[in-house]
């Protein structure tokens, strides 16, 4: 154990070292099931990961019912984020290097939670990372800059969703070539996979209660068709989806029949329909106890799977496009991407040691 903590920390010194005098960029992101952080400097395909971290804190366990955030979750959340702060101070400012530039987020639970306001001043105070709220356009757009490399050049448009732990964002975007992305439109539904376990959790292990969540999900996005039309765009051709979720990574691993989660096969794996109902279908059948012990899945995750299916399937029957393409990507890096191209730094985008 010696030698690898030994190597471990010889690595990160030669990160720093390769760093040295060179922009350091961090982002995290708060959401409502998870706590996210990643460290990045440029490269050429976009940046060289330094540091990451993610873990499960259920900051809006119970908020469905109460419309707060319990003591209980905001101290998980809190105590996470000192995690981060921590990480984040051993780049800042180390080696030579500038002060890292940050941005830190924080999503639907704390948009929806009365006491979410008061929960980011606390967290500031105790961390002294700038977390900020932000809106569920800001949310749709960072996820869209994260999959921008993914947005194939013989594609006009894409159909992007993001399954959240407390709302789901849908992005309908034009594809411009070289060009960045365009944002056309947006909606966020106000669920996600922590939200609908809480409400109907049951529901998901009967085909019929599964049948009856697809059907309300569904006709929260028949507004947003009705609008931009784009079953006839994807009957036209030329419409991606791409999905950035853990439920379409968990399905791709069901899909690939991976021993374990790895990201370097799941990230831009692209899936046919067929292929899709066959992993939404194994992963319905395995039920609760099958889940949980699936390599890609586990008993810490295992009850937001069929949740997340659930949104996940409304989404596939409404839309038919031919393709599924995988993102194992999200906010921080959209946040990365952002702060690497902004050419004039924000101060509040600092973080000092």
């Amino acid at each position: 154990m010696a030698s690898q903590i030994s190597a471990s920390n010889q690595a990160r010194a030669v990160d720093s070292r390769r760093t040295a005098r060179r922009p350091v960029f961090g982002g995290i992101d708060l959401g409502t099931n998870n706590c996210r952080m990643l460290v990045g400097t440029p490269a050429a395909n976009g940046f060289h990961v330094l540091d990451s971290y993610s873990r499960v804190v259920r900051l809006g366990e119970g908020l469905y019912e109460t419309g707060r955030l319990s003591p209980v979750a905001m101290d998980r959340a809190i105590a996470s984020l000192s995690i981060c702060a921590e990480r984040m101070q051993r780049w800042s400012g180390g080696a030579g290097a500038g002060p890292l530039r940050l941005r830190a987020i924080a999503t639907e639970a704390c948009r929806q939670a009365e006491n979410g306001a008061e929960f980011i001043s606390r967290a500031r105070e105790a961390t002294g990372l700038p977390l900020e709220i932000i809106n569920p356009r800001e949310e749709a757009e960072l996820a869209m800059e994260s999959c921008a490399s993914l947005l194939t050049s013989d594609a006009r448009r894409a159909l992007l969703f993001d399954i959240g732990g407390g709302s789901t964002e849908i992005a309908w975007v034009r594809v411009n070539g070289a060009a960045p992305p365009d944002l056309i439109g947006y909606i966020s539904l106000p669920v996600g996979v922590v939200t609908l376990s809480e409400r109907s959790a049951s529901c998901c292990y009967s085909p019929a209660g599964f049948s009856r969540l697809v059907d309300d999900i569904a006709a929260m996005l028949h507004p947003f068709e009705r609008v931009h039309h784009i079953g006839e765009e994807i009957r036209r051709g030329g419409v991606l989806m791409v999905g950035t979720s853990g439920t379409v990574t968990t399905l791709a691993g069901v899909s690939l029949k991976l021993d374990r989660y790895r990201r370097g096969l799941v990230d831009g794996l692209c899936l046919t329909r067929e292929a899709v109902d066959l992993a939404l279908a194994e992963a319905r059948a395995l039920g609760r106890e099958g889940l949980s012990r699936h390599p890609c899945i586990g008993r810490e995750r295992v009850d937001f799977v069929l949740p997340g299916c659930a949104i996940f399937a409304a989404i596939h029957e409404l839309w038919q496009v031919p393709h599924l393409v995988v993102a194992d990507r999200g906010l921080r890096e959209g946040m990365l991407m952002r702060l690497m191209r902004a050419p004039h730094p924000n101060k509040r985008n600092f973080f000092h040691a």
